[in-house]
């Protein structure tokens, strides 16, 4: 059985293919792909596997962008994170999801039923059309770009390019993930509203951190948590104790 995974991160990639096929020695990974153009180019160039495991939410976006630009006729589990307008959805059109962090029992689960539930190329179209459709009606909506000053000029700051946001001296800058500074005119309980809940969190009072900014995490004194980045920060970032049991759901959640 021919299977791709579509899964932006490396570690939580290898960890479904080394469950998968333990689960199902028949299954057979010919490809992991970790971005929507990476995807759409992959199924323009290849036949269809017999099977897709795909993550929802990718470094570039939702995957399930890729259903608007190929044409998949395969059956699709779907692995994410407690999303419960897409859980309803994938119920209602009887797609298989798993969630996050992935559970073998449920996995042999989903592949049983993939053996048990044989779709024509078709009927799996038109399953694909009508979850799209759901999750359009109740998607809530993110910003994908902020406009921000530079120079005389206002430019695009693509969201994904965001490693966190803080408050220094009452200006608010957005640090990028090359390390360069931009200036938001909105506070951050209103830049809260329009981040993706998944993808980006309030650490503190003076600080929105982006998930895949995340290096490590160490105990810091009072039981609180220290978040270390990818990227250089003028202070270091902790999250209080109050909040550090949603921060660890929110981590666990997003992978």
């Amino acid at each position: 059985m021919k299977t791709i995974i579509i899964e932006d991160e490396i570690v939580a990639a290898q960890a479904l293919q080394d469950i998968v096929c333990e689960v199902d020695p028949d299954i057979r990974i010919i490809a992991v792909l970790q971005s929507i153009d990476e995807s759409v180019e992959w199924f323009r160039t290849h036949p269809m596997p017999d099977l897709i495991f795909m993550d929802i939410h990718l470094a570039d976006g939702s995957s399930f962008a890729i259903f608007e630009k190929a044409e998949i006729s395969c059956p699709v589990i779907f692995t994410t994170a407690y999303d419960e307008y897409a859980l309803k959805a994938f119920e209602v059109n009887s797609i298989d999801y798993l969630l996050k962090p992935i559970n073998k029992k449920e996995l042999e689960r989903a592949i049983r039923k993939y053996k048990n539930f044989s779709l024509r190329s078709e009927e799996t179209a038109g399953l694909i059309n009508k979850l799209l459709a759901s999750i359009k009606q109740s998607t809530p909506t993110y910003k994908s770009y902020f406009l921000v000053p530079e120079k005389d000029k206002l430019i695009p700051l693509a969201i994904n390019d965001i490693a966190y946001i803080y408050i220094d001296a009452k200006i608010v800058k957005a640090i990028t993930y090359d390390n360069r500074t931009h200036y938001l005119d909105q506070v951050l309980d209103d830049l809260m509203q329009q981040l993706n809940p998944l993808l980006f969190f309030r650490a503190n009072r003076q600080c929105i951190i982006a998930h895949r900014a995340v290096k490590n995490l160490s105990i810091w004194f009072g039981n609180k948590l220290s978040i270390n980045l990818n990227v250089p920060t003028q202070e270091r970032i902790l999250v209080s104790k109050a909040r550090v049991s949603e921060f660890k759901k929110w981590f666990a959640e997003s992978n």
